[in-house]
Order: C-alpha cells, then structure tokens, then sequence
C-alpha cells in the first residue's frame, strides 16, 4: 500500500497507516482518511476535558493515520482553536489537513454572527493566531448559529442554521465567498468550503455561488434515523464536491448516553432513541458504535467528522473504521434499525428549530 502524503518518517506509525483507507477529496488534490478527527469536543459544548487526554487522544489519532481535522472559532469561543494550537506544536505540519470556519463566534447574542467581509478577514486572521499555522487548508462558511438565551434563569442553547431565517443568502454569496477568496489568494487558505445541517440551503448556495466551492459538510444528516444526505450527494458529486459528514450519533441521541440538554431534537426524539439504547445496554452494546459503523458504510461521503476528546474514543472509531463491528453488534444493529428507525420518515430538527428561535425571538424582546 502506497502511503499518504501527511506521512513522516518517525512520526506516524507506519504498520497503523497501512490499515487506514484514503480517498481523494474531491478536485482539491488532498487524499484523506475516511475518519477525520472532529475537534468540536475541544470546545465544551460536550463537557470539560483534560488537557493531557486530548494532546494524547489528538497525537494518537494522528500518528496512526487520521489526517483531516475540523474545528471552528464558535467552538468553546476559540477554545478549540486555541487548545489545537497547543496540541500541534509537536506536530509536524506536513502531517495533517486542518479545517476551520467563519461566520458563527459567539454564544452572545448581540454578536453571535457576522458574515460581513470585514468580520470573515478578521475572523480567519485570528483563528491562524490561536493555531499558530500561517494557513489552514479548508476555510469553510458556517451556515448555522446558536443562541444561548437566559430564559427564567436557565441557559437554553438553541441550534439554529441562520439562511433558514434569513431573506436571502445575498451576504453570504456576495461578501462571505469573495471574502474567502481573498483568503485563498493571500495563500491564508487552500480551498473553499460551506456547512450546515439544512441540505437544501447548502445545495441553494452551490448553485448560487460564483465563488469555486470544493467541499461541503454537513451533520447529523446520514444516521440511523436520518439519512436525508444520500438524496443530496449525487447532486453535490456531480459538481465535483467533496463531502464531509460529521456527527453520525446525532449530536449524542443515538449513543447509550443519550443526548445533551440542549438538542434541539430532544422533545420529538429522545424517547424513541432512548429505548433504542435501552435496548442495546440490555444486549451489552453501545449505539454510538453501531451509529459510528452505519454511517461509515454509506457510500458517498468522502470524510466522516468525529470527536473524540480521549484515547479510547480514537481507537474504539479506528476499530470501526478498519475492521467493523462485531456479528452480534450487526445483528442488534438491524434489529434496531427495523424496531425503531426504519418504519418512520427521515428525521430532522429543521422545523424545531426554526419554532425555537421564534420562541427565543419573542422572549428576548420581552426582557427588554
């Protein structure tokens, strides 16, 4: 087996490599492992960590082949950037792909987002700062939001993809785009990139776009319960895109664990769920694993983004990736699938999401 390019000759563990698949990423020239390392769970929104567990969990990851990695200046408010900075110092640069965002910063909601060309220069300025790296690979326009409202003395952070409320996707096509344009002849970034979780207002900004586009990414949207992303991808390969998917347990509905206060999905979702993995602690399994194996057997998308903010996350997901799951985990896993995901529609949170920031809207008005 031919080697990747991120390959160092004493760094990498050269036998651990050779097990890993890589894929081109679309027309950018990058060849990439199909498990990437999502660095959302540098930022909190998944609980604290130690340092020490994600410079291990980060090193090991990379040294056994993982070489895409995913973080944006939203996550923990530049957290993630900044722990990556620390975590990368020892790395050498040549051994990774590094993805970052513009346009969501703040849990604020005076200043929670700012696609202005202005905002998108500053923002990729600092986000090289908190890195420590000249450029970054992948610049990529976020397409989502969240509000954090104290609403009766209770944070409530609300998942929300802004061009589902905004009149137009103007700004993003005609500031953001030429913005990152910029960018990438300032030699600051390589390729251009959107996310978001609505497929349909990553597809319309495709379309739209004069900006060269290589790549999309979007969550939560090829899983046990939801797999609306197949009905996009021949859309999004026939343009030469490379798509990345993240979240394949659905932002932790689908792991035994269950989901954290804030999904957005909690209220419709999170009992059906629940019982699926009632029914997969009764059987000894764990549903993030099956969610992890599903999803990594969908043909179509080029990356899948997970975090994984300690060691034994990185090698039970590698595990996945380059041997599968076991017999009686792919037995549960379809007997799950029949009982509980297969006999209903694709399941989203578009709409919540869209009556919670109305809600949200209306009692901040209030508190003024």
């Amino acid at each position: 087996m031919t080697l990747p390019e991120t390959y160092v000759d004493g760094f990498h563990y050269a036998d651990e490599v050779k097990k890993l698949k890589y894929i081109n990423l679309g027309e950018t020239g990058l060849k990439v492992s199909r498990l990437g390392f999502g660095a959302g769970c540098f930022g909190n929104h998944y609980g604290d960590y130690k340092l020490e567990d994600a410079k291990l969990a980060l090193h090991e990851a990379l040294k056994r082949g993982i070489n895409y990695i995913d973080t944006a200046p939203f996550y923990g408010e530049g957290r993630s950037e900044e722990t990556l900075g620390k975590l990368l110092r020892d790395v050498p640069r040549s051994a990774y792909y590094l993805a970052t965002k513009v346009g969501r910063y703040s849990l604020d909601v005076s200043k929670a987002f700012d696609f202005s060309r202005e905002a998108t220069i500053k923002s990729v300025n600092n986000s090289l700062k908190k890195l420590g790296l000249t450029y970054v690979d992948i610049i990529q326009v976020k397409l989502k939001f969240e509000i954090d409202l104290d609403l009766d003395g209770i944070n409530h952070p609300i998942w929300v993809h802004d061009v589902e409320f905004a009149p137009s996707v103007d700004i993003i096509l005609n500031e953001t785009l030429p913005a990152l344009e910029e960018i990438v002849k300032a030699g600051k970034a390589k390729f251009i990139g959107v996310t978001g979780y609505p497929l349909s207002r990553l597809l319309e900004v495709v379309e739209k776009s004069k900006t060269k586009i290589h790549a999309v990414l979007s969550y939560c949207r090829l899983t046990l319960m939801d797999d609306a992303l197949n009905d996009y991808l021949p859309k999004f390969k026939s343009r030469g895109l490379a798509v990345l998917h993240a979240s394949p347990g659905a932002l932790g509905l689908l792991t035994n664990r269950g989901s954290w206060s804030w999904h957005p999905g909690n209220n419709l979702y999170k009992d059906f769920c629940g019982r699926a993995a009632q029914y997969c602690k009764e059987n000894g399994v764990e549903l993030g694993n099956l969610s992890v194996a599903y999803t990594a057997t969908q043909p179509g998308v080029d990356v899948h983004l997970i975090g994984m903010p300690n060691i034994e996350f990185v090698k039970t997901n590698l595990n996945i990736f380059i041997n599968g799951i076991s017999e009686k985990e792919k037995k549960i896993m379809n007997e799950i699938f029949n009982r509980y995901f297969k006999p209903s529609d694709k399941r989203n949170w578009e709409n919540i999401e869209v009556s919670q920031y109305i809600e949200a809207e209306k009692a901040l008005k209030q508190r003024k």
